[in-house]
């Protein structure tokens, strides 16, 4: 694929991320299976499309200073502009004048001459002046929002409920690429034995300490490996893995995964209950459940038994206290996983977060009288938004006398994570800056009559 090629490619995906909100890991997934690209048109087409989205607060800010905002843009133009001025900004390995030359030839081919002209204008007087410097914002918010790229409101959410040190770290965090991670199957492969195959193969690797099965790639792609595609390893954020960790299972016992696609979190549980026991998996919309049974067909486990169902409706299914453990991976605004998913942060808007802490809350509700007594339940989700973790647990013990939070849980998370930030009475806020993870809540409630 040429460059201009790959730029156009780059642009579509961009655009149909805008236009339709589509995930951008799907989009990019998609295009590098059709197009079979070599790994360096890979690496650079995946760099320009997360880039761009990453940072698109902060290029359509230095942009400003060079389009009068009168003009109306198409979509197409001015996503151009974003991926070049990301091009001539972040990157230094191409040139100013063959990203310009590029950028021309796709106005000229998509647009007219007059556009071609504009774009190579813009372009060409920010290469002559360079951006703007963000250091003379003056109101600290608005400084972190342009600088890391996230919109204002959720900027000065965060800095209400988190220290400003802490708000701008995982602010800063989240524009840094994330290190992948990939979980043993234990019944199939140790630790020690993935680690030194991976290693041997000229992988960079390291143990992970949140899970005695994770494993950190921080150099080379577990994707094109055989352990990976015959399902000795899956693909699995450290974070989510202390979901299973903490819900201490072991064999024998019934279990409840209220919401479970795509399934990385249920076929954890199969795997330490030794895939013996019975799970029960549901998700609300019928073909992701298929996702479920496909990831556990991949790691050969056996016990899990897959259905759609409605979270706040399994009363309807299950008798009361039918439960040893459940788990409630609740859905969540995603404001924990913006480093991979970065679009979240620009399509999510501040009401959608009080709609999710309803229906958390509402699965909760549902779900607690399935639990045996003594049976614990494990709550989490994949954002750091205060409003849908801690606030729904004080509201749901508040009305259900008959839970608290486990004790014994904070003495069980990993003895890494035991002292740091983000620890409460209510649970444990795991923050992306602090062990280059996902921002992950999580808690363990216990139910004692």
């Amino acid at each position: 694929m040429s460059n201009y090629q790959l730029r156009d490619a780059v642009l579509d995906i961009l655009l149909r991320i805008e236009k339709d909100q589509s995930f951008s890991h799907l989009l990019v997934n998609q295009e590098l299976k059709s197009k079979k690209l070599n790994p360096k048109d890979e690496g650079l087409l995946t760099e320009i499309v997360y880039g761009t989205l990453q940072r698109q607060i902060t290029l359509d800010y230095f942009l400003s200073k060079f389009v009068d905002s009168k003009k109306k843009l198409d979509f197409w133009v001015k996503a151009l502009l974003r991926m070049s001025l990301y091009q001539m900004v972040f990157l230094d390995r191409i040139p100013d004048h063959a990203i310009i030359h590029e950028a021309v030839e796709i106005a000229k081919r998509r647009g007219h001459r007059g556009v071609s002209s504009f774009v190579n204008g813009v372009l060409r007087n920010i290469q002559r002046q360079g951006v703007p410097n963000t250091e003379q914002i003056q109101d600290p918010a608005i400084r972190i929002s342009v600088e890391t790229s996230h919109p204002e409101w959720l900027v000065k959410r965060w800095l209400r409920t988190y220290s400003y040190e802490t708000t701008k770290a995982m602010c800063e965090m989240n524009v840094t690429r994330k290190l992948t991670a990939i979980r043993i199957q234990p019944l199939r492969i140790k630790r020690e034995e993935a680690l030194r195959i991976l290693t041997d193969q000229g992988f960079e690797v390291q143990a992970s300490t949140l899970s005695q099965q994770g494993i950190i790639i921080i150099k080379g792609n577990i994707l094109q490996t055989d352990l990976f595609k015959q399902g000795y390893v899956t693909i699995q954020d450290q974070s989510s893995m202390l979901a299973a960790e903490m819900l201490n299972v072991s064999p024998g016992l019934t279990v409840l995964d209220a919401c479970s696609a795509p399934g990385g979190k249920v076929t954890h549980i199969a795997e330490k209950m030794e895939n013996k026991g019975t799970i029960y998996a549901h998700d609300l919309h019928k073909k992701k459940t298929k996702l479920i049974d496909q990831k556990a067909e991949q790691l050969q486990l056996n016990i899990i038994n897959t259905s759609q169902a409605d979270a706040r409706q399994l009363q309807d299914q299950y008798e009361l206290e039918s439960f040893d453990r459940i788990l409630v991976d609740a859905p969540c605004s995603g404001l924990g996983v913006i480093r991979g998913k970065p679009e979240i942060k620009y399509h999510k808007a501040e009401e959608d977060v009080k709609r999710l802490a309803d229906i958390q809350l509402s699965i909760l509700n549902s779900v607690a009288p399935l639990l045996k007594r003594n049976g614990l339940l494990v709550y989490s989700t994949c954002t750091v938004d205060a409003e849908e973790n801690e606030t729904v647990v004080k509201k749901f013990l508040k009305e259900h006398v008959n839970f608290q939070v486990d004790p014994e849980f904070f003495s069980d998370l990993p003895r890494s994570v035991q002292e740091s930030e983000g620890i409460s009475q209510y649970g444990f806020q795991l923050f992306p800056q602090n062990f280059n993870t996902d921002g992950f809540f999580l808690t363990r409630l216990i139910r004692t009559t």
